[in-house]
């Protein structure tokens, strides 16, 4: 288990990665102004990207892409806020960071 984590098992954080809809998801909210248009509603960086964009570039239904992004929530790598009527997402940098700390210490180790 990744000790470091925010309490969030790394076995959690690696199911949650484990989806390519997920880890691509992801992929696009950490560059939101190369991937996705601007918004009339809130700022792209910082206030995230509409759930309503995300689901028309990844191609699913909303219900579908609301699971992923609740699933992304609660591991702590994105969060959500609500902009009128909209959820609005966008990654959690600092616990990404800590992940990426966490697996090049666990690739380095000599044990």
């Amino acid at each position: 288990m990744i000790s470091n984590i925010d309490d969030k098992s790394s076995a959690e954080i690696f199911a949650a990665l484990a989806s390519p809809v997920r880890l691509q998801i992801l992929l696009w909210l950490l560059e939101p102004r190369k991937h996705f248009p601007e918004q009339r509603d809130g700022d792209l960086v910082d206030d995230g990207v509409c759930v309503g964009f995300i689901t028309d570039k990844i191609g699913l239904k909303q219900p579908t892409v609301s699971s992923h992004m609740k699933k992304l929530s609660d591991v702590g790598l994105v969060r959500g806020q609500r902009i009128g009527n909209w959820m609005f997402y966008k990654p959690v940098r600092s616990h990404i960071a800590k992940i990426g700390e966490e697996l090049i210490a666990v690739s380095t180790f000599e044990g």
